[in-house]
């Protein structure tokens, strides 16, 4: 069975680098092309992360992007200028475009990382990554750790999507990236379940996002893959409604 389903990672991984699975503009292609390296990229790509949950990651990034090109309210991007501001003109700022759509929760969860990140690395997100030495391990464990500086980026579903997403699109490069695992959102769970790697009664439970993380930490143990690097063929295969795998993939080199 382990070997069966290998081989059908193997073909969804070909089939997305081949774009048969769809994929060309992924949410986050919505940005204004900053720097890779640069603060405003880092942060970018952080505060938004935080509002990823029960909406569409499309919508969310076009929100984004119109938010930094518009000078009136690109201030939410700046952490330090965020903390100069009342709760009123922050909310006010993240509504316009609809980055935030619970205007009270989601504004009160952006405010909160503003202040982690003006506390802890003086405005610059990216000294989280430099004091954990870019180490994956590291960097997730100080997250968990300051969990509650953290709300929802320290979930466990964008904690490592986060990561994944940062990786793709700035500077990054990380240490220890077999301990990125998938981001098990609703489309990598169904695609999970979809290849029989959970079962019907698992499907269900609650607590299926850390059973789908284990299970795909366990399947790709000792080959030449990291969890994550399933995670975007997972999440275009489950909202392409499951297309057929093209088996003859595997007879090419």
């Amino acid at each position: 069975m382990k070997e069966d389903i290998l081989k059908k990672c193997e073909i969804l991984i070909r089939m997305h680098k081949k774009g048969l699975l769809g994929g060309e503009v992924m949410p986050e292609d919505e940005n204004p092309h900053f720097d890779k390296a640069s603060l405003e990229n880092y942060l970018y790509f952080t505060l938004p992360m935080a509002l990823n949950y029960q909406r569409n990651s499309y919508t969310l990034w076009e929100a984004a992007n119109k938010t930094v090109k518009d000078e009136e309210v690109s201030f939410v991007f700046n952490p330090k200028l965020v903390l100069k501001r009342s709760f009123e003109e922050v909310q006010k700022a993240l509504v316009k475009y609809k980055v935030a759509l619970q205007k009270n929760k989601q504004t009160e969860i952006w405010i909160k990382l503003c202040q982690t990140f003006a506390q802890l690395f003086d405005g610059d997100i990216r000294k989280l990554f430099i004091q954990n030495d870019y180490d994956v391990t590291r960097i997730k464990e100080f997250v968990l750790k300051n969990k509650k500086s953290f709300p929802y980026i320290s979930g466990t579903k964008l904690l490592n999507y986060w990561l994944y997403v940062m990786m793709q699109y700035t500077d990054v490069v990380y240490k220890s990236t077999e301990d990125l695992t998938v981001a098990p959102d609703t489309h990598v769970v169904k695609s999970t379940h979809r290849l029989g790697l959970i079962s019907d009664e698992e499907f269900t439970r609650a607590d299926v996002q850390e059973i789908v993380i284990q299970r795909w930490n366990s399947l790709f143990a000792g080959t030449k893959y990291s969890p994550i690097d399933i995670h975007t063929a997972l999440w275009l295969w489950s909202r392409g409604n499951f297309i057929p795998l093209c088996e003859e993939l595997l007879e090419e080199e």
